[in-house]
């Protein structure tokens, strides 16, 4: 068994004694214009159908999140006792009673219950404006903006007595369109032209290239010692992995990348599952992201099965994909590389509406699913300690800097992915004068080395390239979780974070400032783990929709990047650990950060520090930082630590769906 390998008697005594003791650019799109304001369109037609969910508030969020540490605390009764659905609903969802008596309500005004997820959480409705305005006293009006229609209520809904109690969010009350965006970066096209994609090289003896900007998953075995594993039978038998993305793929490409890396895989593993209809296949709309996520998660852990999570990119489709993936509770680890920065859900970006229920309800999602012991992943984000400046959102000099952070990933519940630059050569372009890049350590992803390196002879400047990288920082709205606070080297948020627009940009007269974030205050520091996401040592896609034949016959393309492959890949490695451990292992956050706090990383240490390169503000310093989190992870190390807490009987489940 895995477990039998040899691990230092006092590197594991020290373990559970510490475990048990722990309670983009200006050359880019313009952005968004958030001083343009929706013009009101007059109210919107009585008949017009509105379908919405209803997020019902936990009964008590203090004791879940109190179970949910105790499930990852060795030693406590409840280590690694997750939760049934069942279970969940009867000890933390309002009562059959209190549901019925909500239900009878919206019957009352005529509006239909379409469904009841099985965690008595979340329910989906659908009625007409008149019946919706009743039932909820508010008015769903008409607005316009940017060429597009849509409805929202002129003000906050309201129900009656104990019935508001019990409601958390009513996102499909507007049709206001989303702003969820992948987290990936490729070389060779937009404003990234100038650096141009490498050509592919496949394997030809085994499954790495070796070659960055072509690596695959098999080089990411190689760089974070997965082989190991592999070579014990450790690749996913019986694991289940979940994929939650707002756009759909070919099955066909996940496919064809696995049989061109040479990994075998058994056929019909990857199954869709549309979430309120889910999205039809079509290039440019993401379908790159889901296909990677796929390719990546299922990649590292080849026996795997897969379910793919596909909603419509809106609020609605966004939030029911979280509790579609715990409430069926069938995927044993779940990623998603889909996000916005975490300050879009505040009132002051939003003409006063306050939208962070919705990121408390995917809160309560995140928390059940660790209660039944499912381990959550989230990509960072690509635009470094800046990610309200990605060039879709707010780029300079259209806007001012601030330093910000991606939702959900700044979820204490889930574990936020990062991005490195993996230590290797990146070739030169002796053409321009250019010259070899060596990366001589794992650093930080931030694109500012480029401009130091290769400024004069591709005539960059900063803002070609600001403000890409691995995102990070601390979140204006999470406090600090608690297996954070022994940590050394986590922050507090910076002073003087105001997010100004700019009329007649690079000029900064007349700018209107639009937020202001808290200063100093103790919140969530991401990420967590990080793992190579810069594209210039990326990773070799197949993608057919956006790639086709004939003009490209392998549907494929080099030089890809992003914490979007981060999140999936640690899905894949936790698959693993899951099965070598005999069970799910639930949300890694508290136990990892108390193995960092105890070991650090020298003999026995399941990580990586990484103490060299910058996110554009946060750098890599020895121990935890804003750039790296915790660093990189040995995954064979970290895989045999789970081992030995499990008791490393593959035969116990862990769970139960």
């Amino acid at each position: 068994m895995f477990v039998n390998k040899i691990l230092p008697r006092l590197v594991l005594a020290a373990l559970c004694a510490v475990v048990a003791a722990a309670p983009a650019t200006a050359l880019a799109a313009p952005g968004r214009d958030f001083s343009r304001k929706s013009e009101d369109a007059g109210p919107a037609a009585s008949s017009t159908q509105i379908t919405s969910q209803i997020i019902l508030n936990v009964t008590n969020l203090r004791a879940l999140r109190n179970y949910v540490l105790s499930t990852v605390t060795p030693g406590d009764p409840n280590f690694h006792h997750f939760l049934t659905v069942e279970q969940f609903s009867n000890n933390f969802s309002p009562s059959e009673k209190s549901i019925q008596q909500l239900v009878q309500y919206l019957h009352s005004y005529g509006i239909t219950i379409e469904k009841i997820y099985r965690d008595h959480l979340d329910i989906t409705i659908s009625g007409t404006a008149a019946q919706i305005n009743a039932a909820f006293s508010t008015q769903e009006r008409m607005y316009q903006r940017d060429g597009k229609t849509f409805y929202r209520p002129a003000w906050k809904y309201s129900l009656p007595g104990t019935l508001g109690q019990m409601v958390l969010s009513v996102p499909g009350l507007s049709s206001e369109p989303a702003s969820f965006h992948p987290m990936i970066v490729r070389l060779g096209h937009g404003v990234y032209q100038k650096m141009a994609a490498p050509n592919i090289r496949w394997p030809h003896n085994g499954t790495a290239s070796g070659v960055p900007g072509d690596y695959t998953v098999g080089d990411v075995a190689n760089f974070y010692n997965i082989n190991p594993l592999y070579s014990e039978g450790i690749t996913g038998r019986n694991q289940t992995i979940g994929i939650m993305t707002l756009a759909n793929f070919r099955r066909a490409d996940v496919y064809a990348y696995w049989n061109d890396i040479g990994l075998k895989v058994k056929p019909n593993r990857v199954s869709k599952v549309m979430v309120d209809g889910g999205t039809p296949v079509a290039a440019n709309v993401g379908d790159d992201e889901t296909s990677l996520d796929v390719e990546q998660s299922g990649g590292i852990a080849p026996d795997a099965r897969i379910q793919v999570y596909i909603a419509p990119n809106t609020n609605q489709g966004f939030l029911d994909l979280f509790y579609t993936a715990a409430s069926a509770n069938r995927a044993d680890t779940v990623s998603i590389s889909w996000g916005e920065p975490e300050e879009l859900y505040f009132a002051a970006l939003n003409g006063g509406t306050d939208y962070t229920g919705q990121l408390r309800a995917i809160d309560q999602a995140l928390l059940e699913g660790a209660a039944q012991g499912q381990s959550f992943f989230a990509a960072a984000g690509d635009a470094g300690a800046y990610d309200i400046n990605d060039s879709q959102i707010a780029p300079i000099p259209q806007y001012s800097e601030q330093l910000s952070v991606d939702a959900p990933a700044s979820d204490p519940a889930i574990t936020a992915a990062g991005g490195l630059t993996i230590n290797a050569t990146i070739p030169g372009i002796p053409s321009l004068g250019c010259p070899a890049i060596p990366i001589a350590q794992q650093q930080v992803w931030g694109w500012d080395y480029l401009l130091n390196a290769w400024g004069s002879c591709l005539g960059l400047s900063t803002a070609d390239l600001f403000p890409v990288g691995g995102g990070g920082g601390v979140s204006s709205f999470w406090p600090m979780p608690s297996y954070q606070r022994q940590t050394m080297g986590v922050q507090r948020t910076q002073p003087g974070q105001s997010l100004y627009q700019y009329p007649n940009p690079p000029s900064t007269a007349g700018g209107t400032d639009l937020i202001d974030l808290p200063a100093n205050f103790l919140g969530r520091n991401m990420p967590d783990l990080s793992l190579n996401a810069d594209p210039e040592t990326g990773y070799i896609l197949i993608d057919c929709t956006d790639f086709p034949e004939p003009a490209n016959p392998q549907c494929a393309a080099a030089g890809f990047g992003g914490t979007s492959f981060v999140a999936p890949q640690l899905n894949g490695m936790t698959a693993l650990i899951d099965q070598a451990s005999g069970g799910r292992v639930g949300l890694l956050n508290p136990t990892i950060y108390a193995l960092q706090n105890e070991l650090g990383y020298g003999r026995g240490s399941p990580f990586m520090d990484v103490a060299a390169g910058d996110n554009w503000f946060y750098h890599g310093l020895p121990g935890y930082d804003d750039g790296s989190g915790i660093g990189a992870v040995n995954v064979a190390r970290l895989a045999l630590i789970y081992s030995f807490l499990n008791g490393g009987d593959e035969s116990h489940s862990g769970h139960q769906h």
